[in-house]
């Protein structure tokens, strides 16, 4: 039988995802849900969820905004000023709903709003922002270090995001307990085409991966990588995996969900950037729920339900029994699947 499980801390997952921290598919009513499924849901702190004392209000507005008035939507919504009242209320609310809270916060506000995350219950930070490195520079006398952040708090800190070995090796080294991996590949991300900054996720998890596997063997400490966006079917999954990642963190596939609070909608943490919006809000649909995207069962040939069930069953074809073992399977550089003589599977999609 295979693990598939997922160890941040002293925390420990029975499946190796994560749901990403944004406020089309993390509330707290989610977070409860994906729990019971044993993954783990991260609530962002910068959203509407804290901006708001009902946020359900905005999320209507933004979900029915047309097309053309999308992003200015996003931006007037999120003009409103984070409550440090509801910050705490949140992450009490999230208690209530899984063992196990999560919430995400950028660099430049880490150092005010995580102790009242903390305060409130909160177990795991995560600190998120497009790139990251070892020390957050800022306009103030002394900016985020992430090494006397973790000596300040006793809750495992989570760290992204990045794709290099350099910069992975750096951040390693400052003791955090995860490393998220990835820049631009989402589908409400469009960094990539905004700014030019990106790399493909493989490629990235390799890199990181790598930079991991080296830490551990010169200190005996194993830090958790994980992948963060571009995850769409369980092929993408497993890949990731194979990779040298051990787990994964999804956007657009549990947006789709009938639980999710996006309403078939979905956009990223920068897309309502106030001058230069790096993402878009993308109309994802309603087309299944949590159970169905991790467990089926599931009539879809085209690998994006039942991800956990793909894993195990890719697993076991490779021959590992653990998510490590896992990581030995050979990769190798194959063609497009269109170009595979796959293109009448293909045509079936359309």
């Amino acid at each position: 039988m295979t693990s598939t499980k997922l160890q941040l801390g002293e925390h420990v997952f029975d499946i190796p995802i994560l749901a990403s921290a944004m406020d089309a598919v993390v509330d707290t009513n989610f977070a409860g849900i994906l729990s019971k499924a044993g993954g783990l849901a991260v609530l962002n702190l910068e959203g509407l969820q804290t901006r708001y004392e009902d946020p359900s209000l905005p999320l209507s507005e933004i979900s029915k905004a047309s097309k053309e008035t999308a992003t200015t939507t996003l931006q007037k919504a999120y003009s409103v000023a984070v409550d440090p009242k509801l910050v705490s209320k949140r992450v009490a609310e999230l208690k209530t709903k899984s063992p196990v809270c999560a919430v995400s916060i950028t660099p430049a506000n880490t150092k005010k709003l995580a102790p009242l995350a903390i305060e409130a219950g909160a177990d795991i930070i995560v600190v998120q922002s497009t790139v990251t490195t070892a020390k957050h520079k800022s306009k103030s006398y002394k900016g985020l270090d992430f090494a006397e952040l973790i000596s300040q708090v006793d809750v495992p800190v989570v760290v992204g995001n990045c794709v290099t070995y350099s910069a992975a090796s750096e951040l390693l080294a400052t003791g955090i307990h995860g490393l998220l991996v990835g820049v631009g590949p989402g589908a409400a991300c469009t960094t990539r085409a905004v700014v030019g900054v990106g790399i493909p996720q493989v490629t990235a998890t390799i890199d990181c991966s790598a930079a991991r596997d080296e830490f551990y063997r010169k200190t005996g400490r194993y830090v958790t990588v994980i992948t963060d966006g571009g995850i769409r079917t369980g092929g993408d999954l497993c890949k990731a995996i194979a990779a040298g990642s051990d787990g994964v963190m999804i956007g657009s596939p549990f947006a789709q969900c009938s639980e999710a609070p996006g309403q078939g909608f979905n956009w990223g943490m920068a897309s309502p950037h106030a001058a230069l919006p790096r993402g878009t809000r993308i109309n994802v649909g309603i087309k299944s729920n949590v159970q169905q995207v991790l467990f089926g069962p599931t009539s879809l040939f085209n690998g994006t339900q039942n991800l956990i069930g793909a894993l195990r069953e890719c697993m076991g074809m490779c021959g590992a029994e653990t998510i490590q073992e896992f990581h030995e399977a050979e990769m190798v550089l194959a063609p497009a699947i269109s170009t595979e003589g796959k293109i009448y599977q293909m045509s079936n999609l359309i």
